[in-house]
């Protein structure tokens, strides 16, 4: 019997069908689906059965370092991108944003447990120290070539485990599949000296290269219809010193800022889960961002890991992930590092703003109403009217329902 994972992605479909576990009209929503090219979206997943869009929007002219960047990003929520935007907008009134990001550079592991003489054994991988970035060499010459490599190896105890530390230089990858590479062929080799195999021997997605991303502010920029700005900057201090204290409040603080992080990562073809792993085991329930009052004006500050890359991986596979680095002007690791701590932070910025504001619901729900249009079954123009509609009333589905109903019946009238 053929494997599942042998058909193709036609044949895929018909026997979900065939079990009940799809109806034919969900089949025909997956083949029509297909914004990639068929050969690339069946090779860049296992058990390919169709294709999950998400709408491209873009932040305009995000200001580091001196520079405008276009930021796309990747996501279905449309006040990630507008506040985004407004955030961008305040930077840019602000002399913009200035980042740095620490070298590019990648931990891999290769452990060993239960040796019976754990000194004697780090005595041993010293000693063949230089024959590891030998062996490193091999594995991977590409990377050497360009300047990238094994950089540092140490040898440490950790209770009954033996620990080989591995920071790699990917260059300008991400550098999962170049770390994991060198870290077997190392492990080969120091469980040959040994005489015992490695335990594991993987990256890890904690890191300790972080990026950092400033901003001065004009209390006065901030202000609002009905607060002044320097009530608005008083305002995010406090809630900046709120998510210091409590952790409740630095989660959705936190996620705020990955927001717009994750949609700009998953634009540009990079991992969205070894940045979020790399995030959560960095910020142990901390605030990844601080806003203080310093003489008068509000300073912001947002330190984090972003293992990202701009070639490789689904980042060369993925048609628009090359597009959306152009757009950015994202040639290099740090460029793109940069820009995605200062997104972070702009985007922090405005949503820290709307709640010492307005609050957060008012721009948010405006923004819905296109998608409780849509839930409701609005389309074409439809769609527009409804959302349009939804504005003076209560945003929620059967209020958007009812709105659709009367439109519809008015139009026929007029028929």
């Amino acid at each position: 019997m053929t494997k599942f994972y042998e058909l193709t992605t036609a044949e895929r479909l018909q026997q979900l069908v065939a079990e009940g576990s799809l109806s034919a009209e969900d089949a025909a929503l997956l083949k029509q689906a297909t914004a990639l090219p068929a050969d690339v979206a069946s090779h860049l997943s296992e058990n390919q059965i169709g294709q999950f869009t998400l709408p491209l929007g873009l932040v305009r002219n995000l200001p580091v370092n001196g520079t405008l960047h276009q930021v796309a990003m990747a996501t279905e929520e449309p006040s990630v991108v507008a506040a985004a935007s407004n955030g961008a907008r305040l930077a840019g009134l602000n002399g913009g944003v200035q980042a740095t990001a620490a070298p590019h550079r990648v931990v891999a592991e290769v452990v060993f447990a239960d040796l019976s003489d754990l000194t004697a054994a780090q005595g041993v991988l010293k000693a063949h120290e230089a024959e590891l970035f030998q062996v490193a060499q091999a594995a991977h010459p590409s990377i050497v070539k360009r300047g990238g490599g094994l950089k540092q190896v140490t040898t440490t105890v950790v209770e009954r485990f033996l620990k080989l530390r591995l920071l790699i230089d990917p260059s300008q990858a991400m550098g999962a599949n170049i770390s994991n590479t060198i870290a077997e062929a190392v492990a080969a080799a120091a469980g040959a000296w040994l005489d015992q195999p490695a335990l594991v021997a993987i990256l890890t997605n904690a890191s300790a290269q972080l990026t950092t991303a400033t901003v001065t502010l004009d209390p006065a920029t901030l202000a609002t219809k009905h607060e002044a700005g320097a009530v608005i900057a008083q305002r995010i201090a406090a809630l900046s010193d709120l998510a210091h204290v409590d952790p409740e409040r630095a989660a959705t603080h936190n996620k705020g800022i990955m927001n717009g992080i994750e949609a700009a990562v998953l634009a540009t073809g990079n991992d969205t889960r070894a940045v979020a792993a790399a995030v959560s085991a960095y910020s142990h329930e901390r605030p990844l961002s601080t806003w203080t009052l310093v003489e008068g004006q509000l300073k912001g500050k947002i330190s984090l890991p972003l293992p990202v890359g701009v070639v490789g991986g689904a980042i060369s596979a993925l048609p628009l992930a090359p597009v959306a680095l152009r757009l950015g002007g994202f040639q290099t690791v740090a460029t793109l590092q940069e820009a995605l701590a200062a997104l972070g932070l702009v985007q922090n910025l405005a949503a820290l703003r709307a709640l010492a504001g307005p609050g957060i619901q008012a721009g948010h729900m405006a923004l819905q109403a296109n998608a409780l249009a849509m839930a409701a079954g609005a389309q074409g123009e439809e769609i527009t009217l409804v959302a349009a509609a939804l504005q003076g009333e209560r945003k929620e589905l059967a209020v958007a329902k009812r709105l659709l109903t009367q439109l519809r019946t008015k139009a026929g009238k007029n028929q």
